[in-house]
């Protein structure tokens, strides 16, 4: 009698060891799902700036340095592979476009143009969309990493290689813009 309840209480082990094991898969592959959904809004961001670059091009001619930086910054995210890669380029492409919108102010002709007017929308959307997705990203990021390091997760993860997981914040560059009050011209 007194082996079965040593073996029931090691089956019981075992299949708390496996629940959390699945557990921390479960998290991971949610995580890397709500980063799929982020790359579907990116790919569409990088779709939509190569046209909004030309537009701005005819009326911003003199701002080559700026256009080329947002074009160079496009071309990286596009190139990263990696998740942390590509949050890293990303946060330099949305530096690049604030600088963008920024400059587009001094230009009221451009401003007033149609097709600039919807690109700016569209981009506004995507924006938007992104948001949304990044909130999602970080929420499940963030569930992942609780599991990963509160015990007794953590003791499952350290031995199967689950480590901690960056979330996709906003950078150090657009934290510091948003810190600085809006400057309002009249």
């Amino acid at each position: 009698m007194p082996i079965l309840i040593v073996v029931g209480i090691l089956v019981l082990i075992v299949i708390w060891l496996v629940s959390l094991y699945n557990g921390l898969v479960r998290l991971r592959n949610r995580r890397q799902n709500a980063f799929a959904d982020i790359d579907v809004q990116l790919r569409q961001r990088h779709d939509l700036v190569p046209q909004l670059v030309e537009t701005v091009k005819g009326y911003a001619a003199h701002e080559k340095e700026l256009l080329l930086k947002v074009t160079e910054a496009r071309t990286a995210a596009m190139a990263a592979t990696t998740i942390d890669g590509k949050i890293a380029a990303e946060q330099q492409l949305s530096s690049a476009l604030q600088g963008l919108k920024v400059q587009v102010e001094a230009y009221p002709d451009l401003k007033a143009n149609q097709n600039f007017l919807q690109l700016q929308e569209e981009l506004s959307d995507i924006e938007n969309k992104l948001a949304a997705s990044r909130r999602f990203f970080n929420g499940a990021t963030t569930e992942y990493n609780n599991a990963v390091e509160a015990f007794p997760g953590n003791l499952i993860a350290k031995n199967f290689g689950f480590k901690r997981e960056v979330l996709f914040d906003l950078g150090e560059d657009t934290r510091k813009q948003m810190d600085e009050p809006p400057k309002i011209q009249f």
